[in-house]
């Protein structure tokens, strides 16, 4: 059957702009690629912990059969949504299938017609996805900068802003969606979510935080940066990603009771689909349970972190990165050809870094994103680096 030519044509400027993507196939590289930044993927312990949970509780089931509104919502779901809602100091906890279906649900359905989302410029695509199949009016704000955040505030609400803040029972006419992420997952870098919350409560609006890069990696038992600032009781809804710190899949979205049952009834990415198996969600029970008791696992991620930072100032690397304190840490190497020539240079001396490419980040700030874990060793942050000098000096 013929390609339509138009598709082809798309694929054909791919080619030549060096931006095809392609399938990787697995290696046995230097992980500085994958998310898993406390290991907990590979973890045997957890693997075999789950599959004795599901013997224990006589739980011999492959699938979840259905939606869990029809015959999906087996009961280790309850156990593990009650585990989240506590462990995140939240009312509720309500699994989705992945933190890109929790995203398109949320923002699918929760801002009505009439309302407003603001968001971060360089929010995650699975946010923008959902903005777009939002009835809400939305506008992007210069990324971290809550200047400009607060002047659309002010313009959404057609009001002076003082007179706004200082009318503790003025009912707004419509509701307004502050959208960001503590950790943007190609820059690593981290808004003040302190200064955000008191925006937001300034002007009544709803804080959404997606928190997918920060289960695991923030927070003595890597709670996340919203709860290790104490800040929980200030956000509307978080979002929280299995498939990273976690090492397992699904997402969870964090809020009120009333705010579960909403999206129970209307997002659609929870509503027609097939829940996650017993297996899956019992996984996400146990590696939650391992965060609990993995307190040396977080601080070693910690420590690389510190380390990594250190050794790219002491070779002169510290102008090409930007700033970031998280696990993710991204070299900006302008040009698709550019940025990929230094990556398979890395990759043939046994270290796994990808480069990440126009479209998905904006053309001239293509780069190599370095993702750290607690298992890599110092000697191996030195080595990649020192290897990055004498590819880019």
């Amino acid at each position: 059957m013929m390609f339509p030519k138009n598709l082809s044509a798309k694929l054909e400027t791919r080619k030549q702009n060096s931006a095809l993507r392609k399938l990787p196939l697995p290696n046995d590289l230097i992980d500085f690629a994958s998310n898993d930044y406390i290991g907990f993927s590979k973890s045997k312990s957890i693997f075999d912990e789950t599959h004795q949970y599901l013997i224990d509780n006589k739980i011999i089931q492959n699938g979840a059969t259905g939606s869990r509104l029809l015959s999906g919502n087996h009961k280790v779901y309850q156990e593990t949504e009650d585990f989240i809602a506590n462990f995140h100091q939240s009312e509720s906890a309500l699994i989705f299938n992945s933190g890109y279906d929790a995203n398109v649900g949320f923002f699918s359905s929760v801002p009505q017609k009439g309302d407003f989302i603001l968001y971060d410029e360089l929010s995650h695509a699975s946010i923008r996805d959902g903005i777009q199949l939002s009835n809400a009016k939305s506008y992007k704000f210069q990324h971290n900068d809550f200047e400009d955040l607060e002047r659309l505030i002010v313009n959404c609400n057609g009001s002076n802003g003082d007179n706004l803040a200082n009318t503790p029972n003025l009912q707004l006419p419509t509701s307004i969606y502050i959208v960001t992420e503590s950790v943007f997952s190609m820059d690593g870098d981290t808004p003040n979510l302190e200064e955000l919350a008191q925006l937001s409560e300034k002007f009544k609006c709803h804080l959404v935080i997606d928190e997918a890069h920060s289960l695991g990696v923030f927070g003595d038992n890597g709670e996340g940066l919203v709860q290790m600032l104490g800040l929980q009781d200030k956000i509307f809804a978080r979002i929280m990603t299995f498939g990273k710190g976690l090492g397992c899949h699904g997402a969870a979205i964090l809020g009120s009771k009333v705010l579960s049952n909403y999206l129970v009834n209307f997002a659609r990415s929870f509503i027609y689909t097939t829940g996650l198996s017993p297996h899956s969600t019992a996984t996400i029970l146990v590696a939650y349970q391992y965060l609990q008791s993995e307190k040396q696992t977080i601080a070693k991620l910690r420590k690389n972190i510190v380390h990594f930072n250190q050794e790219k100032n002491i070779l002169g690397l510290k102008p090409m990165f930007v700033r970031s304190k998280s696990a993710i840490q991204s070299a900006i190497i302008p040009g698709n050809q550019n940025v990929k020539s230094i990556a398979s240079q890395l990759q043939e001396k046994g270290f796994d870094v990808k480069a990440i490419l126009s479209p998905t980040v904006p053309e001239g700030q293509e780069r190599l994103r370095f993702c750290l874990h607690n298992y890599n060793s110092k000697e191996e942050i030195a080595d990649v680096l020192r290897l990055l000098s004498t590819f880019v000096f």
